[in-house]
């Protein structure tokens, strides 16, 4: 009786194990396409995306780059002071975005030029999001607005 209960246990256990590795794994293929790495101007530069690869880039919008086009497409180039990507979007940009402002856009690649799909901009006058913070400051660029 004993050894029926054991087995039993551990029958049990390794259903639970099973269960746990599979819903994991299942869980990590559903967001793989959802996890969009942050790279700055210099980091695309340095280190160029896969060809059709989702990512982030963030920096400041270029003083004179931003040229509004035909219907809602955009185009603007963003800095981070070592490196400079032309950008290209289409829709309706935040009202906060400006030149000489930080930005992120989420988008691809597409020859020398990123398609953005989304821009999110800052929301203040001193905001500016941390991962464009540590790209300006890894450039020696940026300037703490609060000193």
């Amino acid at each position: 009786m004993k050894s029926l209960k054991k087995k039993r246990r551990i029958q049990v256990l390794l259903v639970a194990a099973l269960a746990l590795v599979l819903s994991t794994a299942l869980i990590g293929y559903a967001m793989r396409d959802g996890i969009n790495f942050f790279r700055s101007p210099t980091q695309v530069v340095q280190d160029p995306p896969k060809p059709g690869e989702t990512f982030r880039i963030g920096g400041l919008v270029e003083t004179g780059t931003l040229k509004r086009g035909s219907s809602e497409v955009v185009t603007f180039s963003v800095t981070d002071g070592g490196a400079t990507i032309p950008v290209r979007f289409s829709g309706v940009l935040p009202d906060l975005f400006a030149e000489n402002q930080g930005m992120i856009g989420t988008g691809k690649m597409e020859g020398e030029t990123f398609v953005a799909e989304e821009i999110l901009a800052k929301h203040d006058e001193s905001y500016m999001p941390k991962e464009v913070i540590d790209a300006l400051k890894e450039q020696g660029v940026y300037q703490d607005p609060n000193s």
